[in-house]
C-alpha cells in the first residue's frame, strides 16, 4: 500500500489500483481526488472537508464520515455513509475500522464537534483532530503535529502512548519553514528514543507500507 502526503491534513492511499483519500480539505491543493474511489472525512472543519470539491467529484465516489459532516454533504452527488466509533466497513477494497467520537477541546466558546478516526487495513491510523488511542497495534500513525488545540508535550505523549512502528506528521499546514523545522527536530528526537521511523513527509512525497 502506498501512502502519499498532501497539503496540511490530507493523504492518499493506493492499493491494487484503487485510491482512498482521507480529509481532502480546503488547505489541500491539487487534483487529490483524481482516480479516487472513496473518501474518508474525520470531521466538519473546512481544513478537513472541502464541500465544493466533493460537489464536483464523481457521483460514484463513496464518502464515509460522521453524522455532522454528512449533514453538510446532503446535496453532493457522491454516496455519503455515516459511521460511528466501533464500526467497520470495506470501501474501494480497503478494510476500515472507526475509532473515536469527538474533536479535541479547542476554545472555551467553541462547541466540540464530532470527530471519527480511521484505521485502514490494520496498517494506518488517522485520528483526525483528536489524540484518540485506538487500543490496538498501530503500525503507521498519522500524528497531528500542530494545531490551536495541541501542545508539543501532548504530541510527544501521544507518540509514546500509541508507540507506532512509523509516524508521519499531519495537520502541519499552518506552519512556516521555521515551525516545520521544529517539527522535524522533535520527530527525529522521538524517532531515536523509540527506535521507530517518525518524520514529516513533504507534500507529494510517498512511502510504501507493508
Amino acid at each position: 500500500m502506498k501512502l502519499t502526503k498532501y497539503g496540511h491534513a490530507c493523504v492518499r492511499l493506493e492499493k491494487d489500483g484503487k485510491v482512498l483519500v482521507i480529509d481532502p480539505g480546503a488547505f489541500t491543493e491539487g487534483p487529490v481526488l483524481d482516480g479516487a474511489s472513496a473518501v474518508l472525512v474525520t470531521h466538519v472543519h473546512a481544513d478537513h472537508v472541502d464541500v465544493e470539491r466533493l460537489k464536483a467529484a464523481s457521483p460514484e465516489l463513496e464518502i464515509w464520515t460522521c453524522e455532522r459532516v454528512a449533514e453538510e454533504l446532503a446535496e453532493i452527488p457522491g454516496k455519503v455513509q455515516v459511521v460511528r466509533h466501533g464500526d467497520d466497513f470495506t470501501t474501494a477494497g480497503f478494510a476500515v475500522r472507526v475509532f473515536g467520537e469527538w474533536h479535541a477541546k479547542n476554545h472555551p466558546d467553541v462547541p466540540i464537534v464530532q470527530n471519527v478516526g480511521f484505521m485502514v487495513e490494520d496498517e494506518v491510523f488517522y485520528p483526525g483532530d483528536a489524540l484518540t488511542v485506538p487500543g490496538v497495534e498501530v503500525p503507521t500513525l498519522l500524528a497531528p503535529t500542530n494545531a490551536p488545540w495541541l501542545k508539543l508535550m501532548e504530541m510527544v505523549d501521544y507518540l509514546r502512548t500509541v508507540r507506532p512502528a512509523r509516524a508521519f506528521s499531519t495537520h502541519d499546514g499552518l506552519l512556516n519553514d521555521i515551525g516545520l523545522g521544529l517539527v522535524d527536530n522533535y520527530l527525529r528526537m522521538e524517532s531515536e528514543k523509540q527506535n521507530a521511523d517518525m518524520r514529516r513527509l513533504g507534500i507529494g512525497e510517498s512511502v510504501e507500507l507493508g
